[in-house]
């Protein structure tokens, strides 16, 4: 597996004061031992790819993106302040993800035809 690089000097202009705040916070309280377990989730390719560049924007794995977003979403809480949400925004414009949460309900997968290739 290759090494990630070292992360820009201003790397975490991005994240949000209060979530910064928090970053701060859980580097210096100590680390939970959990086990994860490799899993073979189908998504939407747009919302991936925005995913994949949000995590990248914060210097961290995709894994660990989604487990914020989702502990977050258990408590009731918003996993994202506004400066992420304005970087998301610009990531839907980049990957083109018209998709919205009235539309989470609705998806279907489309059927691919014999032998085409995934894109």
């Amino acid at each position: 597996m290759a090494k990630r690089p070292a992360p820009a000097p201003d790397s975490r202009r991005s994240i949000d004061p209060p979530q910064r705040s928090a970053l701060l916070r859980a580097s210096a309280e100590p680390r939970l031992s959990i086990e994860r377990v490799q899993t073979g989730v189908r998504m939407e390719k747009r919302i991936l790819l925005v995913l994949k560049a949000l995590a990248g924007a914060h210097d961290l794995s995709l894994g660990d993106l989604l487990e914020g977003i989702v502990l977050h979403a258990f408590e009731g809480k918003a996993p994202f302040g506004p400066e992420a949400l304005a970087k998301i925004e610009a990531l839907r414009g980049v990957y083109r993800l018209d998709l919205t949460s009235g539309d989470s309900h609705l998806l279907v997968e489309r059927r691919r035809r014999r032998g085409a290739r995934a894109d």
